[in-house]
């Protein structure tokens, strides 16, 4: 079993981010439901069979070190219920050799305004650039649709610079796309061409962004 185990915790301005689990698929088709996410995100889930399956990726994704997707809660609350996920923030890895991967997120309407997204997102880099430091990682990218304004001011609370803009293309990416860049604490600040797009509300890609 990978050492990143379901007891991956972090801390970051009042919220926690853990691996996914079982219990949170209610919150979860309930977070689908939301205009939003379905404006903003390329993968949508409904229905038990859509969460189950959506759940199964994320485990697959933490066994293969491809993927690693995290619930987003709050630390503590007043309301009785701690663990209640707000968000989903993920880093994607699909070739381990590259010293660059790219985030992406989204949170729940109930969630939105308060500063989760970019407190969450602070918090994933910051463990990103930590966690595989030893592997070469040094550059985190972050992709949306370029009228996804909320994205973009997400993206530079979260120290991610606005590096070039991806060309649309059309069906699937109908606009332009922002590309936002961070890099590890003592890596150069480089710029280079984009070689794929993003997936999701928020972003984990969204049509031209994701999660």
């Amino acid at each position: 079993m990978d050492h990143r185990d379901g007891s991956v915790v972090i801390g970051s301005g009042g919220l926690r981010l853990r691996r996914w689990r079982e219990e949170d698929l209610p919150a979860l088709l309930e977070a689908y439901e939301d205009p939003a996410m379905r404006r903003w995100l390329a993968t949508q889930v409904s229905g038990a069979d859509g969460a189950a399956a959506w759940l199964e990726a994320q485990r697959r994704g933490w066994a293969t070190g491809t993927r690693f997707a995290f619930a987003v809660t709050e630390a503590t609350t007043d309301e009785g219920r701690v663990g209640e996920p707000l968000g989903n923030i993920v880093l994607k890895r699909p070739d381990p050799r590259n010293d660059c991967a790219e985030v992406g997120y989204w949170t729940t309407a109930a969630a939105r305004g308060r500063g989760v997204a970019s407190r969450a997102l602070t918090a994933l880099s910051d463990w990103a650039f930590a966690e595989f430091a030893e592997q070469g990682l040094t550059r985190l990218e972050l992709m949306h649709q370029v009228d996804n304004e909320a994205s973009c001011r997400v993206a530079e609370k979260g120290g991610y610079a606005l590096a070039r803009v991806i060309p649309a293309l059309p069906p699937d990416y109908p606009l332009d796309g922002h590309v936002h860049v961070r890099e590890a604490p003592s890596a150069a600040t480089l710029s280079r061409p984009a070689d794929h797009r993003a997936e999701a509300a928020g972003t984990g890609g969204g049509p031209a962004s994701g999660r």
